[in-house]
């Protein structure tokens, strides 16, 4: 028996990377994900050239280390998101 993941979609559980259409980026376990936009748990974020670092540097950084969590829960609009990542799916 597994975890029951109805209505939650494919990502629920996993550690996601959320690209918005602006400058910021989201890491954070998937709850959700609906024709509304994304829930994450537990969730870090990085804006474009915070603290002298692209989000690629920062997403290097999170594959290896993890994240600072910033929010226990974070809802973003559908209309934010660029892309939807696993974050295990990208190179370190």
């Amino acid at each position: 028996m597994g975890t029951f993941h109805n209505g939650k979609g494919e990502l629920h559980g996993m550690t996601v990377v959320v690209e918005t259409t602006g400058t910021r980026v989201y890491v954070g376990r998937c709850d959700e994900e609906n024709g509304r936009g994304i829930v994450l748990l537990d969730a870090g974020h990085h804006d474009e050239g915070e603290n002298g670092r692209t989000n690629r540097e920062y997403l290097r950084f999170a594959v290896r280390y993890g994240v600072f969590k910033r929010h226990d829960r974070v809802h973003v609009q559908r209309s934010e998101i660029a892309s939807v990542t696993r974050l295990g799916a990208l190179d370190a």
